[in-house]
């Protein structure tokens, strides 16, 4: 366990220059993911030194750049609240609010941890702190720096995911490194911050000309009672003998899948026929046959859902570092014995890029069944689905505080909500796979994963 040193209260800098209040009313897109469990992400960085230059030295840096970083992102020390007089929660930040900096120190073995050996799931929980959720109120961020002494730190990172979707939460911990590896060098009066990482709050450039919003807030309303206004998320838990598994595919590794799959379509009837043979797709293929093999899935069916950011892909196109969800959804629907036949692979991927394919109609395109998707599930009988979650884009492993880029950043939430993750790899080279399962189906998982590539 963490032993809690000291929960500093970590206010926006210089709040003179900011509202005395805002209000962010939820979109559609945040709707969808109102009680889902908090996304949870953790940072492991190596620190060889004594404790005391960590206390001395860093931790007043990470405090003093993470006040600043709030100046940008300042609705994050707000709260998600659900007024009676409003028919949909919204994000409200007052002037004084603040944001909870949890600073602890572990005894556990961090080169365990933060090492690519499996580990029980539940090891690394108490590198994180939890999010404030009431009924009617909730927090939106919360921060843990964890030292372990003479070896390294982590910051673990929970956010509320009706207010954050991946490309905010990373945004924000990226625009936090940057101000702290540059602190000496950035006045506090320009707060200057690269153009890249800075927040766009505009919420009227998302258009819901098909009602989304209502369906949304509708479905959540019936879920737990009648006009059920709470924002209360859901409380999965962790199954037991779960351990978290981090595996790598290398950019070859990944070349050899592309040719594999290109080579067996070759002479097919259907061999023109449009194939996404992107490095996300062809690597979230590969480790969905793993994965069902490994599980040895009896369900007839499997849904992969795969998570579309809609920024770049609205009518008109939003700005990149828009601050809200904006994530939309495509499945692919295949059938068990399919994937665990010769051709596995390469009906995975030819699935999944006939989902990708339905992009061209529209990224907003059967938006009206998303909610339904979520809460109730596909109307197909005998079905076990897998999600999927990150991305290689965020460059999550270029996140530097000043010390050096991470050993390892592991993506937590996914012990309870089952999805596959993938990542930019710590060394540069290809992408990481991520995945939590029973112990006897991760070492399956981990044989076949790389037995799959050397074979």
């Amino acid at each position: 366990m963490a032993k809690i040193i000291e929960i500093f209260n970590v206010s926006p800098s210089s709040p003179q220059e900011l509202p005395s209040q805002t209000s962010l009313p939820l979109t559609f897109f945040d709707i969808l993911w109102l009680r889902l469990p908090p996304v949870q992400r953790i940072f492991f960085y190596e620190f060889p030194h004594q404790p005391s230059l960590f206390f001395n030295t860093l931790l007043p840096k990470l405090k003093q750049s993470l006040s600043l970083a709030l100046s940008h992102f300042y609705p994050l020390s707000g709260h998600l609240i659900w007024p009676l007089d409003s028919h949909k929660p919204i994000i409200k930040y007052i002037k004084g609010n603040s944001l909870s900096l949890t600073v602890a120190e572990s005894d556990a073995d961090f080169n365990l941890l933060s090492g690519n050996d499996l580990c029980e799931a539940t090891k690394v929980h108490h590198l994180l702190s939890n999010l404030n959720i009431s009924h009617d109120h909730a927090s939106i961020l919360a921060l843990q720096v964890t030292l372990f002494p003479n070896y390294g730190f982590s910051i673990g990172v929970t956010s509320h995911h009706a207010v954050l979707d991946g490309k905010n939460s990373t945004s924000f911990i990226k625009s936090w490194a940057y101000l702290c590896r540059n602190l000496e060098s950035i006045s506090e009066s320009t707060l200057s911050l690269p153009n890249e990482f800075r927040p766009f709050y505009d919420r009227k450039v998302i258009n819901d000309p098909d009602g989304l919003e209502a369906k949304y807030l509708s479905a959540w309303l019936k879920q737990g009672g009648t006009n059920n206004r709470s924002l209360k998320v859901w409380d999965l838990e962790v199954p037991e003998d779960s351990v978290r598994g981090l595996f790598q595919l290398s950019r070859l590794d990944i070349e050899k899948l592309k040719k594999f799959v290109v080579s067996k379509q070759k002479g097919a009837r259907n061999e023109n026929e449009n194939l996404h043979l992107s490095t996300f797709l062809v690597s979230i293929a590969y480790a969905c046959v793993c994965r069902v093999k490994a599980e040895e899935i009896k369900n007839k069916n499997v849904i992969i859902a795969l998570n579309i950011d809609c920024r770049n892909r609205l009518d008109p196109p939003i700005p990149a570092t828009y601050f809200g969800n904006c994530i939309g959804a495509r499945l692919a629907v295949v059938e068990t014995s399919e994937i665990l036949g010769e051709d596995g692979l390469i009906v995975v991927v030819k699935l999944l890029s006939e989902a990708l394919e339905t992009l061209k109609d529209g990224v907003l395109n059967g938006a009206e069944d998303w909610s339904s998707w979520l809460l109730d599930g596909v109307a197909i009988a005998d079905v076990k689905t897998s999600g999927t979650a990150g991305s290689p884009k965020f460059e999550v492993y270029s996140t530097d505080f000043g010390c050096g880029k991470p050993k390892k950043v592991e993506m937590v939430s996914i012990d309870r909500t089952g999805a596959i993750c993938i990542s930019d790899c710590g060394n540069g080279d290809g992408v990481e796979i991520g995945i939590v399962a029973k112990k006897k189906a991760m070492e399956a998982f981990a044989s076949l994963f790389v037995n799959g590539i050397t074979s």
